[in-house]
């Protein structure tokens, strides 16, 4: 098998297309594959947090991220269905510079993979099987290709192939909740801001609306009750009259928005449960395939793009130190994204305004700054080098 210093990454999504880019960064040969045929992304809008943004910044991204995105600003809001405002939303970044932008999925992949040299990506490659011993790890997939190399990183979502080596199969969590979601151009919503982040809060559902595409786009979000389990996907086709119902009497600006909607997509809510390892000998996890989490706090793409930091700081310090660097990776990463998880999972009970009294769930949404600026304030990279120098 292998020999050397070589990495292979397993998905070419967001997760692992910035860990491709910050490998190559630091000088770290990589080869990347994904089961599709073409990198492309249908999905609407990503949030980018200061956490995720400063990341993308030391890769030479920061310039692509402020040209497809859109900065959000201080105005940005929560507000009860009717409109009444709750308080305001931070979304900066007090110590590192970074802002929050609102960015088209597509746009991300489509910068993430033309900064990565041509031959490091390949396409329609499906993992089907892994095996390791001493001396490397070799991938398999359907197509009858193998590769041989020194570390395997799945960042194959939350289907993943090749979870299964690192820790029993599960299955995903269903959250009752299914997601409406869409985009719908800014120059049809008269007065409405190209820069900020809103969020409407009721009983049972939640609406958020951010810019994306230097606000020439507005993304939207409707969060409702869902009794039937479908399986997750990005493409479903929603009903925009169902949507309409569902927060009808709302706040007129929604109503207005959605009424300019004549596509929409629908996807069900799932995640896991955080798992005990992510590690096994050659092989470990990142993103989704390690820590699926609910959108609540905004952090499924950037807690990826965490992870990729990380981990390629910790690889280039820790030399040929394999077995160290994956476990000191694992045990930097695991508790940060626990805590994110379960996070997601609270946020989402307060958005659904699930307490009796809502000035009480009104106070815990104002109080939620302070884990935001810890949450965006964070820099994995300097904890990443002392972990495995220290």
């Amino acid at each position: 098998m292998a020999s050397g210093k070589r990495v292979t990454v397993i998905g070419g999504g967001i997760g692992g297309l910035f860990l491709t880019k910050a490998l190559l960064s630091k000088g770290i040969e990589v080869t990347t594959f994904e089961q599709a045929s073409a990198l492309s992304e249908v999905g609407a809008g990503v949030y980018l947090t200061p956490n995720g943004v400063r990341h993308l910044q030391h890769v030479g991204l920061g310039d692509a991220v402020a040209a497809s995105g859109a900065l959000v600003g201080d105005r940005s809001r929560y507000f009860r269905e009717d409109g009444t405002e709750i308080s305001p939303v931070r979304v900066t970044d007090t110590s590192g510079g970074s802002g929050s932008y609102g960015m088209h999925r597509a746009d991300l992949i489509n910068f993430l993979a033309s900064s990565i040299p041509d031959g490091v990506v390949n396409l329609g490659h499906r993992a089907k099987s892994f095996e390791q011993d001493e001396s490397g790890a070799r991938v398999t997939f359907e197509n009858g290709m193998s590769i041989d190399s020194d570390i395997v990183i799945a960042a194959d979502g939350i289907h993943s192939t090749l979870r299964p080596h690192v820790w029993q199969q599960s299955k995903p969590v269903f959250s009752g909740t299914s997601v409406y979601r869409g985009l719908v151009p800014r120059e049809l919503l008269d007065g409405w801001p190209a820069d900020e982040w809103y969020m409407w809060l009721g009983p049972g559902k939640h609406f958020l609306t951010f810019p994306v595409r230097s606000g020439k786009l507005i993304n939207f979000v409707g969060f409702v009750p869902a009794e039937d389990l479908f399986k997750e996907s990005w493409t479903a086709p929603g009903d925009p009259n169902q949507l309409r119902a569902d927060f009808a009497g709302w706040d007129p600006r929604i109503e207005a928005l959605l009424s300019h909607v004549r596509h929409t997509f629908r996807w069900a809510l799932y995640d896991r449960d955080p798992l005990p390892t992510w590690t096994n000998g050659r092989l470990t996890l990142l993103g989704d395939a390690a820590h699926a989490m609910l959108p609540h706090l905004g952090q499924g793409a950037n807690q990826s793009i965490e992870d990729g930091a990380a981990l390629a700081a910790i690889l280039e310090a820790a030399g040929d130190r394999i077995p160290e660097a994956l476990a000191a990776y694992e045990d930097l990463r695991r508790p940060r994204v626990a805590e994110v998880q379960s996070g997601a999972r609270q946020n989402g009970l307060r958005y659904d305004s699930q307490f009796d009294d809502l000035a009480v769930r009104d106070k815990e949404i104002r109080h939620h700054q302070e884990f935001r600026r810890n949450l965006y304030d964070y820099d994995v990279v300097p904890l990443a080098t002392a972990t495995v120098r220290g």
